[in-house]
């Protein structure tokens, strides 16, 4: 592959059963192209876990997916509140999900955690009251 690929989805923050999907095309696409199934893996994870928190904190977003020859990059971008303290967010088990989330099983406080261990690189910007950009890089 000598160009950039771009794969851009919406995802919906009002409906938790089409939340995934844009991981699920991605795996897909990734598989199409090559790209081996360790790196596929650790992308469909990264990438899922920062949907459902788009849909359980922001009310959906946009993620943006780059492949080059070198890497994977994930960019998911959201208008939702922001993220009050991000180093603490980062801990294990810290969440802000409400109980109704928690009870359907999400909101347990791995999604930043495991974002974060299955990529090689993660920086996160947050405005209180504007949103929250994630970018995540996967070497391949």
């Amino acid at each position: 592959m000598s160009e950039e690929l771009i794969f851009r989805f919406n995802v919906d923050g009002d409906d938790f059963t089409s939340a995934g999907q844009a991981s699920v095309q991605v795996k897909k696409n990734l598989r199409q192209l090559g790209i081996d199934a360790e790196t596929i893996r650790r992308v469909s994870v990264a990438m899922y876990e920062g949907e459902i928190n788009m849909v359980i904190h922001a009310g959906g977003g946009v993620a943006e997916v780059r492949v080059t020859d070198e890497y994977i990059e994930i960019v998911l971008d959201d208008h939702g509140p922001g993220i009050k303290n991000i180093e603490e967010a980062m801990k294990a088990g810290f969440s802000t999900a409400p109980d109704t989330i928690r009870s359907l099983g999400f909101g347990a406080g791995m999604g930043l955690p495991n974002m974060k261990r299955y990529t090689d690189e993660m920086h996160i910007t947050s405005t209180v009251g504007v949103g929250t950009k994630i970018v995540m890089r996967v070497n391949i």
